[in-house]
């Protein structure tokens, strides 16, 4: 087999582009091996000068002062309280309406699916105000369904966009030959096209979970209770007015990431196939 001839502007032209990923790779990590370094360290070290990256007493101290104080414990349960219930429900909820949207033709489809879009281009920040009046109104204040509720409705819109376009590639026969069996519609849709489906849902799961998860201003503005505070309440309450132990904070923040590490190693093999497939038709 003929060797193909080198081409010298082809070869700079890669090693530009292998050279950019690179830096790239280093500008996106470094922060987080920043962050993992000073979680074991002790403050004296987190502060010194010159800051070194590995560090050269490692200890465990500040993830085991994380996890025993200012009640973590509780917040964490509560934080997987609230991420796992909505998940659930927000991926339920929107494969449904991804499926009607997707198979089912009723006067005003086009319009209601083009509002839900709508909705994906109104900041949050901008409903914050509605919301809340419409969860005191319902007497769901400072309770964990206030944060459930309100997660659910937001992520729903752009779940069911996502898995829409997965749904209109599934193929038609196999409903077909499925209700010629007997089966009804929602029989279809637990039995074949949720399980066809796995590479969408993976998908909509992971990012409905890491928005749940992370979510910081609508529980700390609804939240007045301290048993009922999320994790991220949590960390911000380890920031001191006049200090800071950055190292408690990092072991704080990689102790809330483990969850979502698991999440998407359970699930990464149908991420890309899902995500990919979402955005083909919508």
């Amino acid at each position: 087999m003929a060797r193909k001839p080198f081409n010298p502007k082809r070869f700079f032209r890669l090693v530009l582009l292998y050279l950019l990923a690179a830096g790239g790779a280093v500008v996106m990590i470094f922060p987080f091996l920043w962050m993992v370094s000073n979680a074991f360290k002790e403050h004296v070290f987190v502060i010194e000068y010159p800051p070194q990256l590995i560090p050269t007493h490692p200890s465990i101290g500040n993830f085991m002062r994380a996890w025993t104080s200012n009640n973590f414990q509780l917040y964490f349960t509560n934080s997987a309280v609230v991420a796992l219930t909505s998940t659930f429900f927000t991926v339920l909820f929107s494969a449904m309406m991804a499926y009607a949207f997707a198979r089912f033709k009723f006067p005003g489809r086009e319009i209601l699916f083009f509002a839900i879009l709508l909705v994906l281009m109104v900041p949050d920040m901008i409903t914050i105000i509605p919301k809340f009046v419409l969860i005191k109104t319902l007497g769901l204040r400072n309770s964990l369904w206030g944060l459930i509720l309100v997660y659910i409705a937001g992520s729903t819109s752009l779940n069911t966009f996502l898995l829409r376009g997965f749904f209109e590639q599934l193929p038609h026969e196999l409903e077909e030959a499925m209700l010629m069996d007997g089966a009804g519609y929602f029989t279809i849709f637990l039995r074949m096209i949720l399980p066809l489906s796995a590479p969408a849902l993976a998908t909509v799961t992971i990012f409905s979970f890491l928005g749940h998860w992370d979510e910081f201003t609508w529980a700390l503005t609804i939240i007045d209770d301290p048993l009922k505070r999320t994790l991220p309440i949590a960390i911000y309450s380890f920031q001191g007015q006049h200090g800071t132990e950055w190292g408690l904070v990092f072991a704080a923040m990689i102790i809330a990431l483990i969850p979502v590490l698991i999440i998407f190693i359970a699930l990464q093999r149908y991420f890309v196939s899902g995500i990919t497939a979402g955005a083909v038709k919508g």
